[in-house]
């Protein structure tokens, strides 16, 4: 049982403006002046993630694709088993490059802006706002070379017949090289807002996106050494990996031939019992029902059609690994590797949206790069992988990526908002394949970097008053310490989905039926598969953290979902 909880005054009066500038003896590498943590320099920082991938894909957290690249890491690093992102694509990353809760950053939802009484909702504007900072417009300012590849989908991204915005673009935030998209999704062939820098870029008729974004990672850190050889940078590496489209070259693809016909059922008893080895989950860790909504595997037709979803899928994870290696193989050959921080993570759980003819929308692809149609939709009819098929891998196999947990992207039951994060830093932390219980969340992934960096977070920026840092450093942990743990607590609502985690305490709603916003409560630290509702029997915790959940949503400026316009 976790002790009292901080009554309202401690909560709102406790983040007070945060400044990283530490003196050098307080920083890891300057804790002596020759070898292991008595680097000089500050560390390069390599943030990357994946992209609707579920807590148990890869296989340093009990998966079974093949991720060596990662694995490596996390056998010569740290690995975390309480660490939380946003539930979706765009809040999470509005989250993760400025520190802050994403309705703080502007980005409350998705990419739109809703009105309320005509005038727009600052905390739902569907872009970065003015009142946050990004990690690469502080870092920069600390001397730091800032470098991007990948997915960036903080601001919308052009249509057609209007003036193109880039304000929020990422050279305009700070990074002094981008390559990738800034939508938040589309072909792997044939990516939709593909840009080099603020041009647009034509990927070319051999081309897949997760392998350029690697490349052109390793070139961007090859270019930043090679000009300022003395200078660290930060590269913030998101991939769209393995988000849908099902797509991927078919050699890729075979290795995972019959790796999956097994089903469901018995996939996600497999990974559960690795989760207890490795030490993922601990040994008491409770597999949730299969979903209500799915079949037994013996009961489902066109088993060739699902097992190849999930062989599709499991390719794009492996295949990012690979990218990922392209820009390890890199700092290794350049002397890097050693003083760069790499934390890797995953922006949501696994995505159990089932593919239509029906969706719409910029990144719906459909013609592919050579102009041949394109076919939308779960049809088992055709194969995944190939361009001309826009596909996903639906409920029943995000069940399997979330193992052992409840729901998917969107909700923000632990199936929804927990990631892997593994930490790879030889000369800054001292952990060899251990495992860190500290309760972690993308709000601190910000002064993590400031405070390894050196860097000032500052209280204006451009002029513009800025938000305090919400969350803490995690460089403590790193050095086999016990940091902070968020005694306030940690906070969601996405589309209304509501959270809120104090210590071993957990109060969660769904929006929609049965649900229907109705508080459970869990103790995380018996129940992490969330199976035991608590709520019934202990009203008056309940009461007390939703009143915590209601000043932060007042204090970030949460609006109630639908009690708007949409601009």
């Amino acid at each position: 049982m976790m002790g009292a909880m901080p009554d309202a005054a401690s909560f709102l009066s406790r983040r007070t403006f945060l400044q990283f500038g530490a003196s050098a003896a307080a920083l890891p590498w300057a804790c002596s002046d020759s070898g292991g943590l008595g680097e000089t320099r500050p560390p390069n920082i390599i943030v990357t993630m994946a992209d609707d991938m579920g807590y148990s894909d890869i296989g340093c957290y009990g998966g079974e694709i093949n991720t060596p690249v990662l694995d490596r890491l996390a056998a010569n690093g740290l690995r975390f088993r309480s660490f939380y992102n946003y539930a979706r694509c765009c809040p999470t990353r509005a989250s993760l490059v400025t520190g802050l809760y994403p309705h703080q950053a502007g980005v409350g939802h998705m990419m739109s802006e809703y009105r309320k009484d005509g005038a727009p909702i600052p905390s739902y504007m569907g872009n970065l706002n003015k009142s946050c900072v990004t990690i690469a417009e502080v870092l920069r300012s600390a001397g730091y070379s800032t470098l991007m590849s990948g997915k960036w989908h903080v601001t919308p991204a052009e249509g057609t017949g209007e003036e193109v915005d880039r304000s929020n673009w990422p050279l305009q935030r700070g990074f002094d090289k981008f390559y990738g998209t800034i939508h938040g999704a589309g072909s792997f062939y044939d990516p939709v807002s593909l840009r080099r820098g603020n041009e647009p870029e034509d990927p070319g008729p051999d081309f897949y996106y997760t392998t350029a974004i690697g490349e052109n990672a390793a070139r961007f850190i090859e270019e930043a050494l090679d000009e300022k050889p003395e200078t660290p940078f930060i590269l913030y590496l998101p991939f769209t990996a393995p988000h849908w489209p099902l797509h991927a070259p078919d050699d890729a693809i075979a290795k995972y031939k019959g790796r999956y016909d097994a089903g469901w059922d018995a996939l996600r008893e497999e990974r559960l019992e690795r989760m207890r080895q490795v030490g993922a989950v601990d040994e008491s860790a409770q597999l949730s029902d299969r979903d209500p909504s799915q079949a037994p595997w013996e009961d489902v037709p066109d088993k060739e059609w699902q097992a190849r979803r999930m062989e599709v899928y499991a390719a794009q994870v492996e295949l990012m690994d690979e990218a990922i290696g392209q820009v390890v193989a890199t700092l290794e050959e350049r002397g890097q590797l050693d003083n760069t921080l790499i934390l890797f993570l995953a922006d949501n759980g696994g995505c159990a949206e089932e593919a239509r003819d029906a969706w719409q929308g910029l990144h719906i692809a459909r013609e592919t790069y050579a102009g041949d149609p394109v076919a939308v939709g779960n049809d088992p009819s055709l194969m995944p992988g190939p361009e001309e098929n826009y596909q996903s891998y639906g409920i029943p196999w995000a069940n399997v990526s979330n193992t052992p947990f409840r729901y998917y992207k969107h909700w923000v039951h632990e199936g929804g908002i927990s990631s892997p994060l593994i930490a790879h830093w030889p000369e800054g932390i001292e952990a060899r394949g251990d495992w860190s219980d500290q309760l972690g969340h993308l709000i601190d992934v910000m002064p993590t970097c400031v405070d390894v960096s050196g860097a000032s977070y500052p209280a204006t920026f451009n002029a513009n008053p800025v938000h305090p840092m919400e969350g803490d450093s995690l460089a403590p942990v790193f050095r086999g310490e016990t940091a902070e743990g968020h005694p306030e607590g940690l906070f969601w609502e996405h589309e209304g989905n509501r959270a809120v985690r104090v210590g071993d305490w957990k109060l969660v709603s769904k929006r929609s039926m049965p649900e229907n916003g109705k508080w459970e409560l869990y103790n995380i630290a018996q129940d992490r598969s969330e199976l035991n509702d608590l709520a019934s029997e202990m009203p008056e915790r309940v009461e007390e953290l939703a009143g915590l959940w209601q000043q932060w949503a007042d204090r970030v400026g949460v609006v109630e979902w639908g009690s708007w316009d949409r601009g």
